[in-house]
């Protein structure tokens, strides 16, 4: 007997669940992968920063799983609008949602709803080419920006930021926006701590490439440098050890800079009719280990304010959802009856790429288990569903006539390897001519 399983979303999660359920030798499967997006691989395409090349390596990885004769790719297929949760149940054995967490956490604060404040994801799937981000949708024409966030997400954000166009044109950053950042007018980026350096969220590798930026002097202020206490692990160690060298090392005069600031909280968002400001307030630790504000303000002249930290999932139409923890409640991956979860959305966004292996395993071991013995389920009418509402899924191969296109707009422009293509119509044109 063939399992059929639908997986909602070809993200890492999605694409990993996809291969440990094939290559598990206990019962044949068949699961068709199926994506919101006409393109493949969620944040691996969508959220690795665009000169971060052998991270987004890892697309190459999840490409082979896609080519697998078990495995079928639907993409532009939305859950919700053209199939429901009932649909897929009444067509497959079991389902599992990956979509991942799409969406920025808010700060809580006034004027965060400023035109010039906004999320950090809205900015990364500017330069990655998210097909539902318009290319045109950020003018960078203020001097200063400030980045809410000490992890590697906010590190990316002003590392491109500090970059010239020049030193991006060989990456896949779509054209359009690549002459947006071209005639970028930003001369300093702040990006803000709420506590000390021993609390960043930064890996030392994404921490040393600031280090390296060409076009920016990295400043880091000494008395905000200096770390309480010790036994520290290996990695925090390295953190503290390389903000306390640039704390000693004076501006060289390059075109940009970038403060690293810590212990400092947003309070309000200042401006009338967009960003103006981003008034600040130092903080510390209480005995209990908690931030509190020290009633010492500052106040940054920005005129951009990104804000970077977290990512939260948003419900599926017909999906069980927690508001507390944000995920859908589970229990090894189970949410309900023949329905499961893998990834983000079932963990909340914590570890690596890599860490949704192992989490989509568990969820594949108790799908097996609850499903094993039992008669199938699902009717196995997809594409006759499908096709009575006029649902045409992108291919696999439509998809990689995208690539396609992407290499030859590379080449024609004279720009590395691929240059991503802009807006939903156009990846359209390109697969469907």
């Amino acid at each position: 007997m063939t399992l059929h399983v639908a997986i909602i979303g070809s993200g890492p999660a999605g694409i990993y669940t996809a291969e440990a359920l094939v290559k598990q030798a206990d019962q044949p499967v068949q699961v068709d992968v199926i994506e919101r997006l006409p393109t493949p691989y969620g944040l691996v395409r969508y959220g690795v920063a665009p000169d971060h090349t052998s991270i987004k390596s890892i697309a190459n990885y999840l490409r082979k799983v896609l080519e697998l004769p078990e495995v079928r790719f639907l993409g532009g297929v939305t859950l919700g609008s053209d199939v429901s949760v009932d649909d897929l149940l009444g067509a497959y054995d079991a389902v599992v949602y990956c979509t991942g967490a799409m969406v920025d956490r808010k700060l809580g604060i006034p004027g965060e709803d400023l035109p010039g404040s906004v999320a950090a994801t809205d900015f990364v799937n500017w330069y990655c080419g998210h097909p539902d981000v318009d290319p045109g949708r950020f003018r960078l024409d203020t001097s200063e920006v400030a980045v809410i966030g000490v992890g590697n997400v906010a590190v990316d954000v002003v590392r491109v930021l500090a970059k010239t166009s020049e030193e991006l044109r060989a990456t896949d950053v779509p054209h359009e926006v690549l002459q947006r950042l071209g005639e970028s007018q930003v001369k300093a980026i702040h990006m803000i701590g709420r506590r000390g350096p021993e609390h960043a969220k930064f890996t030392l590798k994404e921490l040393r490439e600031l280090g390296e930026l060409a076009n920016a002097d990295v400043c880091v202020r000494r008395d905000e440098a200096v770390v309480l206490g010790g036994g520290f692990p290996r990695q925090v160690q390295g953190n503290i050890k390389v903000l306390q060298e640039w704390s000693d090392r004076p501006p060289e005069g390059r075109p940009r800079r970038l403060d690293v600031r810590f212990w400092m909280r947003p309070v309000e968002i200042l401006g009338a009719d967009r960003v103006e400001g981003l008034r600040l307030e130092r903080t510390r630790l209480s005995e209990d280990g908690r931030v509190s504000g020290t009633g010492e303000y500052e106040t940054l002249p920005v005129g951009m304010v990104l804000r970077s930290v977290g990512y939260q999932s948003v419900p599926l139409p017909g999906v069980p959802f927690s508001e507390r923890t944000m995920t859908v409640p589970n229990e090894a991956g189970r949410v309900r009856d023949r329905e499961y979860v893998a990834g983000w959305l079932k963990r909340g966004p914590t570890g690596v790429i890599g860490t949704n292996k192992s989490d989509a395993a568990e969820t594949v071991r108790t799908l097996l288990a609850d499903l094993g013995d039992r008669p199938p389920a699902g009717s196995g009418a997809i594409d006759a569903l499908f096709a009575s509402r006029g649902v045409r899924p992108i291919t696999y191969a439509e998809w990689l006539a995208i690539e396609t296109a992407e290499a030859e707009l590379a080449q024609s422009l004279n720009r590395g390897q691929r240059v991503k293509i802009s807006g939903l119509e156009a990846m359209l044109r390109a697969c469907r001519p």
